[in-house]
């Protein structure tokens, strides 16, 4: 279990107010997860950093991509009860949990929530007030909302995933940051919270359909604005922001090391040419007839050096040039340790609360939620008494609660977890 001792500054990571009560601008905002995995969770992790009461329905049998619940990092500031949905009662007692919440996530495919009994409709009969959150990869509608997806499958149909990669070459992965969590979870979160607004000054609950693929292409705004004046090309590598520019790319080190080159700006550039000793006889910054040059010359300047030269010669510049980091490199640089960004509360590494709230900060409050491990807690706070008291395994003994009986089927094409997979 993850001793909740954190390393990070103390605005950003504290675990309780002074009043021993949790923080956050969402403190007392209660918030029902039906389990799953991937950008679903995520934005429940968002929720519960941010200070609200994230309660995490979990399945008796549990996930077969589930890995040691002490590291699901994204299950952390929540807690969990063990629900069968498909048991007598199930339905029911998450229901009562429904009846007492703000916010309710789900990441099924299309009419799974609705067959199980804890759909839309049945929720927001319960609670009129309720958001619910669904969080799909097509959506709710459309073609392809009850086929199987990932995210890069909703990369790829959206237009972002042509965009990303050399010209000539493949479209790159950028692993399933983009659409999962960027054009999933923290859209999902911005519809459950504006949704929450509506449903605080009027009393009135709606359906959030959050799909990946609206995310995403949303996320491509500016670029459809650069198309339309025809400042961009449709096509990847050759543009100004996606690696087309010498002066926006990565460039290798003798030793091996990336650097990554954001010199945009004509001043900005001025000082990166001078410290990078390009001569005056460089191509121009854009030049684009001969951007091939530029770049053959950038890259066999940065191969003379090793890493830890380049490091020293651009660092406090303004030349906007940085060392590319791996995860564990990220975690050691003196920036993020001075910003308390990768606290390590039990030895475990990991991204502090964001963002940064002056007044409310968020705060790393539990470390990641064992299935079942508090559902008698759960059931004394949310005055729940279907939920029973939990055994010492962390299952229930109520009706339908973790009794393993009739469970529910976990094929992730059919779940939570992945959206419509």
């Amino acid at each position: 279990m993850l001793q909740l001792h954190c390393h990070a500054r103390e605005e950003t990571t504290a675990m309780t107010d002074r009043a021993g009560q949790p923080t956050g601008p969402l403190a007392g905002v209660r918030v029902v997860e039906l389990a799953g995995i991937g950008p679903g969770p995520f934005a429940g992790m968002l929720l519960g950093d941010l200070g609200a009461d994230v309660v995490r329905v979990d399945r008796p049998a549990g996930s077969p991509l589930a890995g040691d619940p002490e590291f699901e990092l994204t299950n952390r500031n929540k807690r969990s009860v063990l629900v069968d949905l498909k048991a007598p009662g199930g339905a029911g007692v998450v229901l009562d949990l429904v009846e007492r919440a703000d916010l309710l996530i789900e990441g099924y495919r299309p009419g799974v929530a609705e067959r199980l009994g804890v759909g839309p409709a049945a929720c927001l009969d319960r609670n009129p007030a309720l958001v619910y959150g669904r969080m799909t990869g097509w959506g709710q509608s459309g073609p392809l909302a009850a086929t199987a997806g990932h995210d890069i499958d909703y990369l790829a149909l959206s237009g972002l995933l042509g965009m990303i990669g050399p010209a000539g070459g493949p479209p790159a992965v950028p692993a399933n940051l983009l659409g999962d969590y960027a054009g999933g979870s923290l859209y999902l979160v911005v519809g459950l919270l504006a949704a929450l607004q509506h449903a605080r000054a009027t009393g009135t609950g709606q359906v959030v359909d959050a799909a990946i693929v609206d995310g995403a292409a949303h996320l491509g705004t500016l670029f459809w604005g650069l198309l339309a004046e025809n400042r961009w090309r449709d096509a990847r590598g050759v543009n100004l922001l996606d690696g087309g520019a010498p002066c926006y790319g990565t460039y290798q080190a003798r030793d091996g090391g990336y650097f990554a080159v954001g010199a945009l700006e004509p001043q900005f550039y001025a000082e990166f040419a001078r410290l990078l000793e390009l001569g005056e006889d460089a191509p121009g910054q854009y030049d684009t007839a001969r951007w091939p040059e530029l770049r053959a010359l950038i890259a066999t300047r940065f191969a003379s050096r090793d890493g830890a030269e380049w490091t020293a010669v651009f660092a406090g510049t303004d030349a906007c040039v940085t060392p590319v980091l791996t995860l564990r490199q990220a975690a050691a640089d003196a920036h993020l340790l001075a910003r308390g960004t990768y606290p390590a509360p039990g030895g475990v590494t990991q991204p502090a609360p964001a963002p940064r709230f002056s007044a409310t900060p968020g705060a790393l409050r539990r470390p990641p939620a064992r299935p079942g491990a508090d559902t008698a807690e759960v059931a004394r706070d949310w005055g729940v008494a279907a939920l029973g008291e939990a055994s010492g395994t962390g299952t229930g003994t109520a009706a339908g609660i973790g009794t393993g009986a009739g469970t529910l089927n976990v094929d992730p094409t059919n779940s939570a977890e992945r959206h419509q997979r």
